[in-house]
């Protein structure tokens, strides 16, 4: 299994859009890029912890690959955004892609880079793209939280 991290607003809407691919083994939410150790939910939202709302991932890379993650990433929030995704305002939902291997950072690079060449967007993508930081799980009840409550969707 292969390993990757997402922040893209908040983490249940990113987690229920990538529990729905086939390859994904496994995903949790929880925070990541900050430098409380093991922050609880209402430290993140502080805003004073450093960490996104990030969401983990296990995939099997010969059933889906990076770059297939990478596109749906682009397309589950807005990537202009620098620390706001919808309502949710705050570095916690800030947008970026925390890489594993130096391939993933190439790759995510290349994928930022095109996008912004492209006229999908009239601002630059703001998405930060870091290299992946210890990850503390969220507390259980974020856990698969749309499929707990029967949730399909939300505002991304």
């Amino acid at each position: 299994m292969q390993q990757a991290a997402f922040g893209a607003g908040c983490f249940w809407g990113v987690q229920f859009e990538f529990d729905r691919l086939k390859g994904i083994e496994k995903t949790i939410v929880g925070y990541m890029g900050g430098n409380t150790k093991n922050p609880s939910y209402e430290e993140v939202c502080t805003d004073k912890t450093g960490h996104a709302e990030t969401v983990y991932i296990e995939y099997d890379e010969q059933i889906i690959s990076f770059e297939e993650l990478l596109d749906i990433f682009w397309t589950i929030h807005n990537p202009t955004q620098k620390n706001k995704q919808g309502p949710d305002v705050g570095s916690q939902y800030r947008s970026v892609i925390f890489y594993y291997t130096e391939e993933q950072k190439m790759l995510a690079m290349k994928s930022k880079d095109q996008l912004n060449a492209s006229v999908k967007f009239k601002k630059p993508i703001a998405t930060e793209i870091v290299s992946a930081s210890y990850f503390y799980p969220a507390e259980e009840y974020h856990q698969e939280y749309f499929k707990k409550h029967g949730i399909t969707g939300c505002h991304l």
